[in-house]
C-alpha cells in the first residue's frame, strides 16, 4: 500500500536538490537541512489574491478585481509584510489552526475588501484615481508605491513613514527628516527646527532631544533595462533579498504582477495573486478566517532574466539603526565594484531638486475610509518618476 506524502512534503519535492541556499526576505534556508522551514517561511507570508463578490468599488464599480488588481494585491502583500515586522517581528511564524495574536488579526483587517479598511482594494483603486488611473485599470509598481504612501497618512495605528525614491535616488537626509517627529510630550517647534537646520546629523541624535523615529517603509522603483533586465544588475538585485530589512520586490511581466520574496540560484521565488477567491469578511469577534490568506502550494519560481525591468524594491526599518545598517549594506554589497548602479544613495538633498517637504495628512472633516470617495480632490497629481512597461 502506498502511503501518500503529507501535502507539505509533496510541495517540497518540487524544489531542486542543491547545495545553494534559498533566501527569503533576509533569511537563509538550506534545502538539504531545513526544507520544511523554507515552506513554513513562505506560507507564513500574508497572501492577497483576486477576490470576487465584495461590495462594488465606489458604490457602482466592479465587485471583483480579477484581471486588473494583481499589482494592487502585490502592493498589499509588501505592506502587510512591513506591518508583520513592525508589530510581530520578522521571526514570527504563522501556523495553521493555531490561535494568532490580536495584532495579526488587526493587520489582516487592514486589507479586507471593504471600503472602511485602510488598505482595501477599494481604497487603493480610488486613491489611484489621483495618480491618473481609472478604477479597473492596471497599475505599475511606482503607481502602487505612490498610492501606499498617501494611504499611510490616514493610518494612525501603524504610523508608518513611507518614502518612495525618485529618479533612482535615495536621499538619507530626506528620510531622516521624515522619520524623526516630535513625541507626545514634546512641542513640535524645537524638534522641527533642529531637523531642518541639520543639527541632528552632527554628533547628536533626536533621541537626545524629544523626538521619536517613525518606522520606515522604503520603496525604490527602478527600471533595470529597456525591454529585458540587464544582466549587470542581477547580483545586486539578489543581494537585496539577503538584507534583514528586505520586503522583497514588486514586478513580474507586463500586466502580470508578482510579489517576489526571495531567490534560489538564478530563480526568483514569488507569491502569485492570480487566483480568484471569494470575499472574506471579519467575524463578529473581530477575528478573520485566514486560511485563504496563506499560500500553501509549491513555491512559484521564475528565472531572473525573464523578469520585466520595471520593479520596485521594498525595505522596512523599524528603528534608525536599521536604516543606518541598510545604508551600510547598500554601500558595501550593492555598490561594490559595479559600474552601473541599480540606484544611488546620497547623503544630501540634490540642490537642483524641489525642496523636500515630508508628506502630511490632508485637512479633511472625516476620518477613515469614507473620506476616500473622491480622493483625487485631496491630492494634486504629482509629477513624479513613473515606470512604464514596454
Amino acid at each position: 500500500m502506498v502511503i501518500p506524502l503529507p501535502v507539505s512534503l509533496e510541495y517540497l519535492e518540487e524544489l531542486p536538490e542543491t547545495d545553494e541556499p534559498a533566501w527569503i526576505l533576509g533569511r537563509q534556508h538550506h534545502l538539504k537541512n531545513d526544507r520544511s522551514k523554507l515552506l513554513s517561511d513562505i506560507s507564513g507570508r500574508l497572501w492577497f489574491t483576486y477576490r470576487r463578490k465584495f461590495s462594488p468599488i465606489g458604490g457602482t464599480g466592479p465587485s471583483s478585481d480579477a484581471g486588473w488588481g494583481c499589482m494592487l494585491r502585490c502592493g498589499q502583500m509588501m505592506l502587510a509584510q512591513a506591518l508583520i515586522c513592525r508589530h510581530l517581528g520578522r521571526d514570527w511564524l504563522w501556523e495553521k489552526h493555531r490561535k494568532q495574536p490580536e495584532e495579526y488579526h488587526r493587520i489582516l483587517r487592514c486589507f479586507l475588501d471593504r471600503k472602511d479598511c485602510c488598505y482595501s482594494i477599494h481604497q487603493m483603486a480610488q486613491m489611484g484615481v489621483g495618480e491618473g488611473k481609472s478604477i479597473g485599470e492596471w497599475f505599475g509598481p511606482n503607481t502602487v508605491a505612490q498610492v501606499l504612501k498617501k494611504l499611510a497618512l490616514f493610518d494612525e495605528w501603524n504610523s508608518l513613514a513611507v518614502y518612495v525614491s525618485m529618479d533612482n535616488t535615495v536621499v538619507i537626509e530626506d528620510i531622516k527628516k521624515m522619520c524623526w517627529f516630535p513625541s507626545q510630550n514634546c512641542p513640535s517647534a524645537p524638534c522641527s527646527s533642529l531637523l531642518h537646520k541639520g543639527v541632528l546629523g552632527r554628533n547628536k541624535s533626536p533621541a537626545e532631544f524629544c523626538c521619536s523615529w517613525k518606522p520606515l517603509l522604503l520603496i525604490v522603483p527602478l527600471r533595470l533595462g529597456i525591454n529585458h533586465i540587464n544582466p549587470v544588475y542581477v547580483d545586486a538585485f539578489k543581494e537585496c533579498f539577503k538584507m534583514p530589512q528586505s520586503l522583497g520586490a514588486l514586478g513580474g511581466k507586463p500586466n502580470n504582477a508578482y510579489y517576489f520574496i526571495g531567490f534560489l540560484g538564478n530563480e526568483l521565488i514569488y507569491l502569485d495573486p492570480h487566483t480568484t477567491q471569494l470575499f472574506v469578511d471579519s467575524e463578529e469577534n473581530g477575528l478573520v478566517d485566514d486560511h485563504s490568506f496563506h499560500c500553501q502550494q509549491a513555491p512559484h519560481r521564475m528565472k531572473i532574466l525573464n523578469l520585466d525591468p520595471s520593479v520596485a524594491l521594498g525595505f522596512f526599518c523599524k528603528e534608525e539603526k536599521d536604516f543606518d545598517n541598510w545604508c551600510s549594506l547598500v554601500q558595501k554589497e550593492i555598490h561594490k565594484q559595479q559600474s552601473l548602479r541599480m540606484f544611488e544613495l546620497v547623503q544630501k538633498h540634490p540642490p537642483h531638486w524641489p525642496p523636500f517637504v515630508p508628506p502630511t495628512k490632508p485637512e479633511v472633516t472625516t476620518t477613515g475610509a469614507e473620506l476616500i470617495e473622491s480622493m483625487d480632490k485631496l491630492f494634486e497629481l504629482e509629477e513624479e518618476f513613473e515606470i512604464l512597461s514596454v
